[in-house]
């Protein structure tokens, strides 16, 4: 497509001679004699780039440049000035110019100049489309699911998405925690700023401070040079801090710290310097356990978890389940496809330890390794999937001589805490009870 120039000056010579080396060079020019002519001929559409003289009768360069920048602050524009009136041009650069020509110039100046400022204006178009179609994907539709525990993370999540308050998503692996939290980035104030996500349990202990933080060349061995640390690519965005109670205790009074005082210090420097970032952090622990045990600070935890939001796993949400199967479809390429009944009924029977995204890659496998067109079949399911047996309507069968409902109830609650590995949020799901239900009968049975 031929681009589309908007030439002004109020210089018939110059505005005819530059006219032709442009439109030599390929490209559509449309030209003005001043400023007001050159408004008039950029509200009606279809400008690439203003070039433009910035001395001119009616309405001078800089007020034309004001009044583009007024109706469209992505447009681009190249200034043309006199010998001795840089200062202005300058000041045009900080108006919004991309940059200017001193009078008088060469053709390849000129050709060159307006090139760099059009491939510039089509790299902020491209930001600007990647931009939105981030958001897009990371919108609240994204997130799958219409079960009771899903509703209430929608209603929590569109509350705090458009605050500056700090979030922590907990939930099994797999369940989409960095979907949301990029949910939060995305529908907030900051959604035109960085995303910067960084898991603490996967950077070695020892190297986690200077990843956050960043250090000075030769702070420690190895620091051949400087580095920036996630907090200071994350100014102006958020950052999320994945996995977040797997972090050692000293790293937790360090990022406390941060978290107070909104500044960084990078590792062997002897000042630090201020950040504004908005925290959301991401645990698949239970950090209730974790302050119980002494393992997590208390005061760490309550600065992370202003607003909480809480990822069921897949076992309790089945009704999500052929929800997010027929998105699963859809994204690999399966829309022509439907799910047979029995499919669908093995899906709903499975456990599912891997939660979502074991659900998406059991999908895609069926995709690739289907036996008919047209229909996945039961068949098509892992062997673990397909021969799992239905459970039983009534499981529990009451003896002829009674039973003690109090050992019942004690042994169900055993069972649930080894399943969990003393996890008592886990556990407290597994039996359907609230967390502060599960304490209250620890305590009455003598289980604590």
């Amino acid at each position: 497509m031929t681009e589309r120039i908007l030439l002004v000056d109020d210089d018939p010579s110059l505005l005819r001679v530059t006219e032709k080396q442009l439109a030599d060079a390929g490209y559509a020019v449309r030209t003005a004699t001043d400023g007001a002519a050159a408004l008039e001929a950029f509200e009606e559409g279809g400008v690439d780039l203003v070039l433009s003289d910035i001395q001119m009768p009616v309405l001078d360069g800089l007020e034309l440049l004001a009044e583009i920048k007024l109706r469209d602050a992505s447009a681009a524009a190249v200034m043309i000035t006199a010998h001795g009136t840089v200062e202005r041009a300058v000041e045009a650069m900080r108006t919004g110019a991309f940059d200017f020509l001193e009078k008088p110039f060469s053709r390849e100046r000129l050709l060159n100049t307006v090139e760099r400022a059009l491939r510039y204006r089509g790299l902020v178009a491209e930001n600007r489309r990647l931009h939105h179609e981030l958001r897009d994907r990371f919108s609240f539709a994204s997130i799958i699911g219409a079960s009771a525990g899903m509703k209430e993370v929608f209603r929590t999540l569109g509350r705090a998405a458009g605050t500056d308050v700090t979030v922590l998503v907990s939930g099994e692996s797999g369940t989409g925690k960095e979907l949301v939290a990029r949910a939060v980035h995305y529908h907030g104030a900051r959604s035109e700023g960085p995303f910067v996500a960084v898991n603490c349990a996967a950077i070695p202990e020892a190297l986690l401070e200077s990843e956050l933080f960043g250090h000075e060349k030769g702070a420690f061995t190895g620091a051949d040079s400087a580095r920036t640390g996630r907090f200071t690519e994350a100014d102006g965005g958020t950052l999320l801090l994945d996995e977040v109670g797997d972090m050692r205790p000293d790293m937790q009074a360090k990022l406390l710290r941060v978290l107070q005082d909104r500044r960084v210090v990078p590792v062997g420097s002897p000042e630090g310097h201020a950040v504004d970032v908005r925290v959301v952090a991401a645990t698949n622990r239970d950090l209730a356990v974790a302050l119980e045990e002494g393992t997590f600070r208390e005061d760490l935890f309550y600065r992370l978890a202003v607003v909480t939001l809480e990822i069921p796993p897949l076992r309790e949400r089945r009704d999500d389940i052929p929800l997010l199967a027929g998105h699963f479809l859809a994204k690999h390429g399966g829309e022509a496809f439907t799910l047979s009944p029995e499919f669908l009924a093995a899906l709903r029977r499975h456990r599912w330890p891997g939660n979502v995204r074991e659900l998406e890659n059991v999908i895609q496998r069926a995709l690739v390794l289907h036996r008919e067109p047209g229909e996945l079949l039961v068949e098509d399911l892992p062997p673990a999937l397909r021969d799992e047996r239905p459970r039983a309507e009534n499981p529990f069968a009451l003896p002829e001589e009674g039973i003690s409902l109090a050992e019942v109830e004690k042994s169900l609650i055993r069972q649930a805490l080894e399943r969990t590995e003393g996890n008592r949020s886990r556990a407290a799901r597994l039996l359907g009870i609230t967390r502060q239900t599960l304490l209250y009968r620890l305590g009455k049975h003598g289980l604590e």
